[in-house]
């Protein structure tokens, strides 16, 4: 078959280069998210292509996060079928067990109750079914001691007050209203600055990786529209389309290293709040990100937006993961 889609055609070309290789580090390649290209993959391996997408695990892991499934208890003995009984029926599999097990016959469908044991707990015997009833009236008198009145002692200091628990001076006493609402700051405390999140282009805005990497991003230039690069680097743009360039450098200022790619999740933010995400493609006269920034290292790259030619692009933002949290940074873009 013709394979006629330019990115499924990427897609194997880039999967031809490498023989064989895992799905995420074939998307990694060619700038993809893993998912889309598990699916191209699968569409293209029932269209008749000489592919096969496959998966590896490791057995003894499996079977362990399977071992919490309910067991038949072993050794039981099969029933012999009898004039008026059933034969037994074909064994059928332990939904549960991993693939090949079987349930062994002649284990009951249910607990069989314990002879003796009530079906209820029995009332404790001489407890009252509800609360004592409070005494009226002044307590009794205490009984005078037995012999010689006691000499008078001299009057003993208090003792002093036992040291402060510095966790109860600060989160007060377990089971209080101070300990569950703990994570409130104390009155007076200093509160941290909130790091700033958005800015305009040419800011560097600060963000954190999945793994905490300390990250800062810049955002350089938008090139709105870019229609002559991309033609230049041999793409071909529909009617009603344009391309838009968009170029930003990644800081690691912290110890982990960043193992993504760094404009994994850069996106376009339209007029009507719609983000759009980047185009599996990338310039030669724009060299675009690589994987990964290790500790103290800058990279930089462009990064190929394709979309409608009438559609307003109002900012630009970046987030560690595809849906936006409090990592996520944003640059508006001036008209």
């Amino acid at each position: 078959m013709a394979v006629t889609d330019p990115v499924d055609s990427r897609l194997l070309a880039a999967l031809a280069e490498l023989g064989k290789a895992a799905v995420h580090e074939l998307a990694a390649k060619v700038g993809m998210d893993p998912r889309e290209v598990a699916y191209r993959l699968v569409s293209l391996s029932g269209s008749g292509l000489p592919l096969l997408v496959g998966v590896e695990s490791d057995p003894n892991g499996l079977r362990a996060a399977l071992a919490g499934a309910p067991q038949q208890p072993p050794n039981q003995q099969v029933p012999q079928p009898g004039p008026q009984q059933r034969p037994p029926q074909p064994p059928s599999p332990v939904h549960g067990a991993p693939s090949g097990a079987y349930a062994v016959h002649g284990t009951p469908s249910a607990a069989y109750p314990v002879q003796g044991t009530p079906s209820a707990p029995y009332p404790v015997q001489g407890v009252p079914s509800g609360a004592y009833p409070v005494r009226q009236g002044p307590p009794p008198m205490a009984r005078p001691p037995q012999g010689p009145p006691p000499r008078p002692q001299q009057p003993m200091r208090p003792p002093p007050p036992p040291p402060v628990d510095p966790v109860m001076s600060t989160w007060g006493p377990p089971q209080s209203a101070s300990w569950a609402r703990g994570d409130e700051q104390m009155p007076g405390a200093p509160k941290a600055p909130v790091p700033n999140r958005t800015g305009r282009t040419g800011d560097v805005l600060p963000s954190e990786g999945l793994e905490g990497e300390q990250l800062t991003v810049q955002l350089l230039e938008v090139q709105d529209p870019a229609d002559f690069l991309f033609s230049a680097a041999g793409y071909r743009l529909e009617e009603n389309e344009r391309s838009v360039v968009v170029h930003t450098e990644v800081v690691n200022r912290g110890p982990i290293p960043f193992a993504s790619l760094p404009d994994n999740f850069l996106e376009l933010i339209t007029a009507d709040g719609k983000a759009i995400g980047k185009a599996p493609v990338s310039l030669t006269s724009r060299p675009p990100h690589k994987i990964g920034v290790q500790p103290g290292e800058t990279a930089g790259g462009h990064t190929v937006y394709v979309l409608p030619e009438s559609t307003r692009v109002v900012s630009v933002r970046w987030s560690p993961r595809p849906e936006p949290d409090e990592r996520t940074i944003t640059w508006a873009i001036e008209d």
